[in-house]
């Protein structure tokens, strides 16, 4: 069931909780409490000792060094407060409180901190006893919320580090501080019968904390006599814009392997709907990839030099490289480094794909699909070394991350988080997706993650073959018709058998055959107004990526870009409307056009200033300071006309790659005018569909 009522106007530092209702208190108690524990007991085959291994990972950079100088922030406190707050809702923290440091808070040789940010993020779901995936998750949801909260205290305790303020994290078993004490001392939970409880939800939950020299406002504890529970029934249905008091108990109508999109209620098709001749694609070397040409030096030194922090630029997105960085080493191996089991407890690959399905939710995947790792989706060689790249896992799990619909809403998506927003799915993706490869690797089955920082696999055919979406107008990006453009992507390659999922069919060639939106609102014109061509076997809509690559990497009024993605009309928020909306453009075609129209009519697209939580910053040499300018754009309804005259776009299909074994310390510029020409006599669709009769 989708939100009855919308969160437009609700302040996202406000979080989707309606805690804004909870009478509070200043002299409250602090009493002694516990925190939530499994609800069952661990057993052989359980995730524990793969979560160890990020948890070990993840507490290594919970402190750091400061930057040089500070940045300048707002004098306003509550707005440094909001910004923090609205920080860990963004890393998906369930609830986030601030309370000032007492003295005898810290142990001893403790940093001279005086404000806590101190946040909750809530167990997973979990299947029952005997659903698939259940001997996998049963006793590490503890251990799996933990290594969650403490990957968002690493992000915030950097990112306040690069603000040029002294930050540490503390997590569970790695503290300098009493959690349990913080937590009521900053509103978000309180003491019960000697258990730490959250308002208004019944799950167990983790805690986890940065401590700071950076000045905050606090907030207050729940009242001691104050109700935890749903104050009326306007705030459990959600009329203040808040998640619904019946979500819980309606999102276990679903099996856990089914995700929280019903997927399964579309049309699925032998193969996708667009063409690939797999015959005729050529492997390219990661060489190829247009952001490792950048670095080589290919599309000119401005590029080049804006290569290594283009996406970095904002301290939050900063905050994030450490662990994107540190977690590849963890990504996996294609040999079997222990035998698999014989029992023939895996040997059900139907039960293996849902188990594996279900793990990737409980970790926090979004969306998940399965798909044959056909030898023409993999890379030909390594970028640094030119070495070949040898196909060899036939399965891959393809897990989406959604990049947020509220902080979309308020973005321009080409300004200051542009760059964060896509970071945050990367670092999220590798670490569910390398928990899932340890898992396996335990259980005897070679697995390997690919993660924005190294894989060996296009994601793009392996997310549409995988079922989560059509290729769109936007080019490169398969589109899921539930969260539209707005993900990113992480795979698991393995030869733990699965069963393999279908290409879906929900319409989107006729609708991106028609709407010209993404086209439109492209600032650098990259995207066609033209019909689809083929492209080294593939049938797009093939944008020019020195276009598009060349403004993401030289932005200089923000951080990279997403523009097309925050004004795709399938970027939608999660309201009955909405869907209804959704299900019309699949069953009723007619209805697409005026549909496509509405869209513009009603202002979708445009920036929510609500929604608008982060500081314009951007590191240059090491500090933040105020950026030259910010991108302030919403829609431009007459653009069309003139960029479909103008346009030319340029392609660069294998033959105008860099030879095969060309290394990165070798620069081969971009021929733009072969490009152009490769594009104009690019051969149609209907043509090649005509040679394979």
């Amino acid at each position: 069931m989708t939100r009855l009522f919308s969160n437009r106007s609700r302040h996202f530092d406000m979080g989707d909780l309606p805690t804004e209702l909870l009478a509070r208190d200043a002299h409250a108690p602090e009493i002694q409490a516990a925190v939530s524990k499994d609800q069952y007991p661990a057993g052989p085959h359980s995730l524990n000792e793969a979560l160890a291994t990020y948890q070990k990972l993840f507490e290594q950079y919970l402190d750091g060094e400061t930057a040089i100088a500070r940045a300048p922030l707002p004098d306003d406190l509550s707005i440094r407060s909001k910004n923090l707050k609205a920080s860990a809702y963004f890393l998906d923290a369930t609830l986030a409180g601030v309370c000032a440091i007492e003295h005898s808070d810290f142990s001893k040789d403790a940093p001279k901190h005086t404000h806590v940010l101190i946040f909750l993020i809530e167990f997973s779901r979990e299947p029952q006893s005997d659903q698939p995936g259940a001997t996998w998750i049963h006793g590490s949801n503890k251990a799996r919320t933990n290594a969650r909260a403490s990957e968002v205290a690493v992000v915030l305790a950097g990112y306040v580090r690069a603000l040029g303020y002294g930050a540490r994290g503390h997590v569970a078993g790695n503290t300098l501080l009493n959690l349990e004490a913080l937590a009521q001392r900053a509103g978000i939970a309180r003491s019960e019968n000697g258990l730490l409880k959250m308002p208004f939800l019944n799950c167990g939950f983790a805690l986890a904390a940065i401590s700071t020299d950076l000045p905050l406002e606090i907030d207050l504890p729940i009242a001691p006599n104050a109700s935890l529970g749903w104050p009326d029934s306007g705030a459990y249905m959600g009329k203040h814009g808040t998640r619904p008091g019946w979500a819980e108990s309606e999102a276990e109508l679903r099996p856990l392997h089914w995700g929280r999109y019903p997927m399964e209620t579309l049309k699925r098709v032998p193969e996708p709907t667009t063409l690939i001749l797999r015959e005729e694609i050529i492997r390219n070397s990661k060489r190829a990839d247009l952001f490792t040409r950048a670095l080589a030096g290919d599309l000119g030194e401005k590029a080049k030099v804006q290569r290594m922090r283009f996406a970095t630029k904002h301290p939050l997105a900063f905050a994030m490289t450490p662990l994107i960085r540190n977690m590849v080493p963890l990504q996996g191996t294609y040999e079997r480094l222990v035998p698999a089991e014989t029992n023939g407890a895996l040997s059900d690959a139907q039960r293996n794909a849902e188990s594996i399905k279900a793990l990737a939710y409980f970790l926090g995947a979004d969306l998940v699909g399965i798909c044959e790792a056909e030898p023409w989706m993999f890379y030909s060689h390594e970028a640094q070394l030119g070495k070949p790249i040898e196909p060899t896992h036939k399965h891959c799990v393809v897990m989406l991350l959604d990049q947020g619909f509220e902080t979309m809403e308020g973005a321009s998506g080409d300004d200051w988080i542009s760059g964060a927003q896509s970071m945050r799915g990367y670092m999220r993706g590798a670490f569910i997706a390398g928990v899932m490869g340890a898992h396996l690797r335990r259980l005897g089955y070679s697995s390997r993650s690919h993660t924005n920082a190294e894989s060996d696999i296009l994601h793009i055919p392996a997310t549409l073959l995988a079922g989560l979406g059509e290729l769109s107008r936007i080019g490169e990006l398969v589109l899921n018709p539930f969260i539209g453009p707005r993900s990113k992507s992480v795979l698991l390659t393995t030869d733990l058998p699965l069963a393999f999922d279908q290409p879906i069919d929900f319409g989107l060639q006729s609708v991106c055959n028609m709407c010209m939106k993404c086209a439109r609102e492209c600032p650098c014109n990259a995207i066609p107004f033209g019909p689809k061509v083929m492209f080294n076997g593939y049938e797009i809509w093939k944008p020019d990526v020195e276009k598009c690559g060349k403004y993401r990497l030289t932005n200089m009024k923000g951080s990279a870009c997403g523009r097309c993605m925050k004004t795709c009309p399938y970027n939608r928020e999660d309201l009955v409307e909405s869907s209804r909306l959704l299900e019309l453009s699949i069953r009723v075609p007619s209805a697409r056009r005026a549909l496509i129209d509405y869209d513009d009519q009603i202002g979708a697209g445009m920036r929510n200033p609500v929604k608008r939580w982060w500081l314009d910053l951007e590191i240059i040499n090491g500090v933040c300071v105020t950026p030259g300018g910010v991108n302030e754009r919403d829609l431009d309804l007459d653009r069309t006309h003139k960029l479909a005259q103008t346009q030319k776009l340029a392609f660069f299909p294998p033959s105008l790659q860099p030879p095969m074994g060309t290394t990165a310390s070798s620069t081969v510029p971009l021929d733009r005018e072969a490009g152009l020409k490769a594009y104009a006599n690019a051969e149609k669709p209907n043509q090649a569909k005509k040679r394979q009769k």
